[in-house]
Formats: structure tokens, sequence, C-alpha cells
């Protein structure tokens, strides 16, 4: 295949509906269909306009130099790769236009080496990825915890130790009314403990691991309490290999996502929750910083027919103290994008609405050795 042969086949899906090329200029996203010696082929009305460029300057110029990563020190080889690459949030030159952030996802097209379909998200989906660096808002979070943890914790302590001598000496009502003390510390110094799960960086032990006794165990924890009411349904690749993965991390990520979908499934007539695994080939992740890319091909999905996330907190999803429950803590979804980010993983929520359903998507690396 050369890049004299025409773009698209003249096909049609039916008879009379749409080619494929009028499909393309449809399509609501800026979408380029580059050539194995890296010039662009297509372009469609989106792109047009995000690239601030005619189509007929855009057709036939080095994708190269009409999308130009702006990262400093950057070292991503993204033109010359024949794998599935998802880039979020990064910066770029585009055409004509200023530097801007957009999510840039690169598929090749099957069975027509070297040809590719590059399709640009000019509004970021930060509201939808957990970060892979700690934003301002996350350091001041460590922050308060570290000094809640200090100026509370052994306080805490105290109020427990005196209400246990108390409680030695009391009995009937008193009694109870100690006991409750004690608990209401032991819960309030629960809190703070995962509160100090931000204020550290220290990294994770991780080793190549069966992902599955992992899950089940916390779908397991799940139908016992807080997600008894709720069917969980199943569906594995029974052929996924290892990722690399801290066992008590994926615990507790699978057990705060269950306990997120189960509580968004309150008011919902027949709630139920998927839990599904695939091997994405090739599936690249930017990773910033000049890191280039990391293959991240392990998947893990979770999946509830809840109403979603509430509008007004998208943006701000993954961060500490973010929820749109009334009694929530707001700690649950950024300690998951936290233990995951340790774990060399990723994160994102994704809402279908024609389907009615909700997915966090968790992506890990396959593990060595």
């Amino acid at each position: 295949m050369n890049g004299a042969l025409p773009l698209v086949p003249p096909l049609r899906m039916q008879q009379d509906g749409p080619t494929l090329a009028e499909q393309m200029t449809a399509l609501p996203v800026a979408t380029l269909v580059i050539r194995p010696d890296n010039s662009i082929a297509e372009a469609n009305v989106r792109a047009e306009t995000l690239l601030n460029m005619a189509r007929s300057a855009i057709v036939g110029s080095d994708v190269a130099r009409t999308i130009r990563i702006a990262e400093a020190g950057a070292r991503f080889d993204i033109w010359h790769s024949q794998k599935p690459i998802a880039a979020y949030d990064i910066k770029v030159h585009a055409g004509r236009t200023a530097e801007m952030e957009v999510d840039l996802m690169i598929a090749p097209i099957v069975d027509h080496d070297g040809w590719r379909v590059v399709s640009l998200h000019a509004q970021s989906q930060a509201r939808k990825i957990g970060h892979r660096g700690t934003s301002g808002g996350a350091r001041s979070a460590m922050g308060a915890a570290a000094i809640l943890a200090h100026e509370i914790k052994n306080p805490l302590s105290g109020i427990r130790g005196a209400a246990q001598l108390l409680e030695g000496g009391q009995g009937g009502r008193d009694a109870a009314l100690t006991q409750l003390i004690c608990n209401e510390v032991d819960r309030i110094a629960a809190l703070i403990d995962r509160m100090q799960d931000f204020t550290t960086d220290r990294t994770l032990e991780c080793h190549p691991g069966n992902i599955y006794p992992l899950i089940d165990r916390a779908a397991d924890i799940a139908a016992a309490g807080f997600a008894r009411h709720v069917r969980i349904i199943k569906r594995y690749d029974p052929s996924l290999p290892f990722a690399n993965i801290n066992d008590d991390a994926l615990v507790q990520v699978m057990i705060n996502l269950l306990k997120n979908a189960a509580e968004a499934l309150e008011h919902v007539a027949k709630p139920r929750i998927r839990v599904e695994t695939a091997f994405r080939h090739g599936v690249s992740v930017m990773v910033g910083g000049g890191k280039g890319s990391a293959v991240l091909p392990i998947e893990i999905v979770v999946v509830d027919n809840g109403p979603g996330v509430p509008e007004h907190i998208l943006d701000h999803l993954f961060n500490p103290f973010i929820t749109g429950k009334r009694d929530g803590q707001g700690l649950g979804l950024a300690l998951v994008d936290k233990l995951v980010r340790d774990m060399n993983g990723f994160v994102q929520y994704a809402r279908d609405a024609e389907a009615g359903e909700s997915t966090f998507r968790i992506l890990l690396p396959m593990g060595m050795g």
C-alpha cells in the first residue's frame, strides 16, 4: 500500500447508506488518517477546526510537524510506533493553534501496515483520569493529613485509654457509654489512618502475580457486606498473564471501587456490578515527564448500572475530599488513584449514557519473570 492509493475504498455499509469517507467527515472528534511515511492522508472537519488549518493545508503535511509535542525533554517516538497509543493530558502545538492540552489516540489500521488513525480530544479528560503527578490540591491534602495525624491521633489514644479504665469499674448503661466512646475513637483513628495513606511517597513492593484470587477476595468481602443487595457478575479472561502488583494494594483498590459502585446503586431497582478483565494488546499510555509511554496491557473494569458521577465533581473526581455522597469522606477514589499509580498503573472513569452504565477502568503492567 502506498500514498498514491485512495484513502478509503468507495464501499457502503448498505446500499443507501453513507460511505466510510462520509462517516469520517461526520465524526464529532478531530480525526486524521496517517500514511506509512507519516504524511497526513485525510482530515475531517473537526480536525480543520482544531488545527485552525484548511484541509488542503493539512493533507500531505508531515504529522510530526503538524502535531508537535510541547513537553520539554520529551522523548516520545509516537509517530514511528505500530502499536496503539493513548496519551492523556499532554501539551502539544497543533497546527496554527497555541499550545494546548489534548488527549491523543493512535490506532493502527488492521491489514494495512503503517497506516494509522489519529484522534485528538481538545477537551482534557483530566476529570476522567487519575492524574499522573501530585497536584497542588493533593499536596495540600497530604499536608493536612500529616498535621491531623500528629495533632489528633495522640490525644485519641489517651481518650481511649481513659474510657477503658472507666469501663472496668462501671456496669450497665455506663459501661455501654464508655464502650461507645472506645468505638468512636477507633472509628476516628481509622479515618486518620486512611488519611495518612496520602502523606507518603514510599514505593510499593510489586511482584508478578495472579490478579484473580485478589479480585475474588474483594468481591467476597463486598458480597458479604456492603454489596449484599447487589448482583455481582464476573467475566474473566482465562488466558490473562500475571500482572505486576502489590497484593494488598490491589485488594484495597477493588474493595474501594466495589464499595463506590454499591453505594451508587442504593436507589436502583435491579442493581448489578460487573467485574471484567481483558488483555489489551499493545496498549500504551503516555506517562509524562519525558518518560515516554508505559505498556499497560492488563485491564480490570468495574461497571455498575447506577446514575453515574455528578457533573459538578467530574473535574476533581480523584482528588481527596471530593464526593457526591451526603455522608462521604471523599477518600476512596483518591486512594484508588494513588495505589494504582504506586503500582505504575492507570485508572480512568467513563460514563456510557446510552447503556446507563459507569465504568472504572484500571490498566496495569504485565508481570515479568
